[in-house]
């Protein structure tokens, strides 16, 4: 659905983008991670034809965007962050202009806009003045806005920046709707749980360079080197149990968290059942209130493969 080989973007001796080469397949949600100037910016660009790379192929739907701009444009919808809006217009005037543009005509455009609201639940707003909308609607009505010629791609340039947690949570929620349609979607985000809930795939950008693409557990597997398990025994005592575990062969590291609420026990490179730990607490008569493989998130992961480098 959606391919680059090799792409790149320079202004002068820097590199925007530095030989960007990714797939994403139908159905695909790609999550797009970097920090600011990383480079995520101007390969959505590039992808919607909007910028020329200075070297590099990339494809929508096998067209290529040097001589397919407008059949891509036909089948993709780009949401970049910050998007003008008409004040003048209603939400529902504002739709049909865009409507008008994609040569949607008579009846259906109409239908076209009413189907769009109401998948985006804008529906009660379309007689509002767009300057009425907060934040959250406004970037819902710009999502409407990139359905209205049902694209099979979408690209989503940080589509919760700037949303209260309600207006994020109603936002993933749309995603997941769009993925359960069968979209195509790539989408940038600096709220880096979120993406983990929604992508099936996702790409580290950092200074132009893509530094890892793939599912979101290969991730955590290339960032967490060794098992680490949560421990907490009861009556207080955590001192007790961290002196007997230190004795055990296969534990590398035991460290206090929270304030000495828990352990954090670092397991022998080699070594991922921990279910030992388990044994010699119970064995040596404490009561264990927990004992769970410590969690790594999307947060962790990204500053486990990036260097905070920008361009």
């Amino acid at each position: 659905m959606l391919e680059t080989r090799d792409l790149t973007k320079m202004y002068g001796e820097l590199y925007a983008l530095d030989r960007l080469t990714l797939q994403l397949d139908k159905g695909d949600v790609y999550g797009f991670i970097g920090p600011n100037g990383a480079g995520k910016t101007t390969t959505m660009r590039i992808l919607a034809t909007l910028l020329t790379p200075t070297w590099g192929e990339a494809t929508v739907c096998g067209y290529s965007i040097y001589n397919g701009a407008k059949d891509i444009r036909r089948i993709m919808g780009y949401m970049p962050d910050f998007f003008g809006v008409y004040d003048d217009m209603k939400v529902i005037e504002y739709l049909e202009f865009f409507a008008a543009a994609y040569r949607i005509k008579g009846p259906e455009r109409r239908k076209k806009c009413e189907q769009v609201l109401e998948l985006v639940d804008l529906g009660y707003k379309r007689d509002a003045l767009v300057t009425s909308l907060s934040r959250g609607m406004t970037q819902r009505l710009g999502l409407a806005r990139v359905l209205l010629h049902e694209p099979q791609v979408l690209l989503l340039d940080e589509p919760a920046s700037g949303l209260d947690p309600r207006a994020r949570i109603e936002m993933r929620g749309l995603i997941k709707e769009l993925r359960n349609m069968g979209k195509t979607i790539m989408l940038s985000s600096h709220i880096l749980p979120e993406l983990a809930d929604i992508c099936n795939k996702i790409g580290i950008i950092e200074r132009g360079k893509l530094l890892f693409n793939g599912d979101v557990q290969s991730a955590i597997q290339k960032v967490r080197q060794r098992t680490r398990i949560d421990v907490c025994v009861g009556d207080g005592r955590n001192t007790e149990a961290k002196v007997l575990l230190e004795k055990e062969p296969n534990i590398d590291e035991i460290e206090y968290k929270d304030q000495e609420d828990y352990l954090l026990v670092t397991l022998r490179e080699g070594i991922e059942d921990g279910s030992f730990i388990a044994d010699a607490l119970l064995r040596n008569g404490f009561r264990l209130k927990m004992l769970k493989e410590e969690a790594v998130n999307l947060e962790d992961v990204f500053m486990g493969i990036t260097k905070g480098i920008t361009n």
